[in-house]
């Protein structure tokens, strides 16, 4: 991957945060494997799976290339990404979870970034030890055991994506014809996250984003969904609420002055809008 696609890549990691209260996480399993020498599996999933090695070693084989994962590491697998993964020496023993992790209607959005592969300890020590912590909880049914373990989870996976847009980390598996096609989208949506972002105190019109786009607008509608999952008028609301929401925690502004910032036509519309979303009025928000 050219260094100016990695850029790319690691400024749409700034769509999580953008869009947080739409990331959805459901833990769809949730056990523990202990393997005998010489164990043997080939298949993919259709959810993303996280393996916390526990003892032993496994070799993976992702099409032609073998990755090594030791006691303590992780392994991270995308969903349709077909593997052999063997114990080596005296056998394994690994916790693993089957999740999925979206935005609005992609369960995919991962996808879009180099994350799968062998992630060693260091780069998530805490954040492991938390989740192991939560886990032998969990495995008790422990009360709200569940809740903390997805929690937990949510963290372990925001702290590899952290490591990854700081440069410290690139997953190995994901660098494969399928997973490079999903990063095409995002990629050809940059300028018209760029212009969302600067022009946000606009009312912004959706025919003006494809244009930017070079698409119809019906097809930069759906093109914008498969994306992020959201269709552009709710990304674009999201953002505005984000955005009032932080100038009304500041106090330094009127809803009439934060309506003008936000592009609403008058303190009606705003206020409409914001109720709308947060069930209370701004002038009852703070």
């Amino acid at each position: 991957m050219s260094k100016g696609t990695e850029l790319v890549a690691i400024n749409n990691l700034n769509i999580f945060n953008e869009l947080s209260e739409l990331v959805m996480l459901r833990i769809n399993g949730c056990s523990e494997a202990v393997h005998s020498p010489n164990w043997i599996e080939s298949k993919n999933h259709f959810d993303y799976d996280l393996w916390c090695l526990q003892e032993g070693q496994i070799e993976i084989r992702v099409e032609e290339e073998v990755y090594l994962a030791s006691a303590g590491d992780l392994i991270l697998f995308s969903p349709k990404v077909a593997y052999t993964a063997t114990s080596i020496g005296n056998g394994c023993r690994f916790i693993f979870t089957h999740f999925d992790l979206g935005i609005g209607d992609h369960l995919g959005i991962l996808d879009n970034f180099q994350l799968s592969g062998v992630i060693t300890n260091t780069l998530v020590k805490e954040e492991i030890r938390l989740f192991l912590e939560t886990y032998e909880q969990y495995k008790r049914s422990a009360p709200m055991s569940g809740i903390r373990l997805k929690g937990c989870l949510t963290i372990l996976i925001s702290k590899i994506m952290e490591q990854y847009g700081l440069g410290q980390y690139r997953g190995e598996f994901t660098y494969h014809t399928y997973l490079r096609k999903q990063t095409i989208y995002l990629d050809t949506l940059q300028p018209v996250f760029h212009y969302i972002q600067d022009q946000l105190h606009q009312s912004l019109r959706i025919k003006d984003l494809a244009l930017l786009a070079g698409m119809s607008e019906k097809y930069f509608i759906y093109y914008f969904k498969q994306a992020l999952g959201v269709t552009p008028g709710q990304y674009i609301y999201q953002l505005k609420m984000n955005r009032a929401r932080n100038l009304l925690y500041e106090r330094h502004y009127s809803i009439q002055e934060i309506a003008s910032m936000l592009g609403y036509s008058d303190p009606y519309s705003f206020s409409k809008a914001f109720k709308k979303y947060y069930k209370v009025p701004p002038s009852q928000f703070v």
